[in-house]
């Protein structure tokens, strides 16, 4: 198998993963306006999902190893999608703070297994280089977070629903 596909193909989704933590970021006051929220409570959408996060990342080399990692990897995957989606239909800010738990129940994991799939596909003198494009492609999400986080909480209408 191309060991570049395998390096495009897991740092996507730990991309997206990043992405997400910072568009919230940017979106808060938006939160709190749709949701009747004040500001610390808004701010529980973020707090909610690091602490998932914090708390899945040491056990992802065991849940992985107990469930095999393509698994674990493939249904972490799948949870961030599905919470992703709930948290964009989320009906209050309890609905989307739980949703935010979910999500960062599934995101935690796919940064520490992408970097063990990585390892695992490349040769051991290729590890460096195989972390520093990984380390570059997963740059690229506080950079482009915001941006999208701005621009689609300034420029996303519902006229067409």
């Amino acid at each position: 198998m191309n060991k570049w596909l395998v390096a495009l193909t897991v740092m996507l989704p730990t991309l997206i993963e990043i992405i997400d933590t910072s568009v919230v970021n940017v979106s808060l006051d938006h939160i709190r306006g749709s949701l009747s929220a004040g500001i610390d409570e808004s701010t529980w959408t973020i707090t909610s999902y690091l602490v998932s996060n914090a708390i899945i990342i040491p056990m992802t080399g065991w849940l992985s190893r107990y469930f095999g990692r393509k698994r674990y990897l493939i249904f972490s995957i799948s949870l961030f999608t599905i919470s992703s989606l709930l948290c964009g239909l989320a009906w209050s800010l309890q609905s989307l703070v739980f949703f935010r738990v979910l999500q960062g129940i599934g995101g935690g994991a796919l940064q520490p297994i992408s970097q063990s799939v990585l390892f695992e596909t490349f040769p051991q003198k290729q590890h460096g280089m195989a972390m520093a494009i990984f380390g570059v492609g997963i740059m690229f999400g506080p950079i482009i977070g915001p941006l999208l986080g701005g621009w689609l909480t300034d420029n996303w209408s519902w006229h067409w629903i």
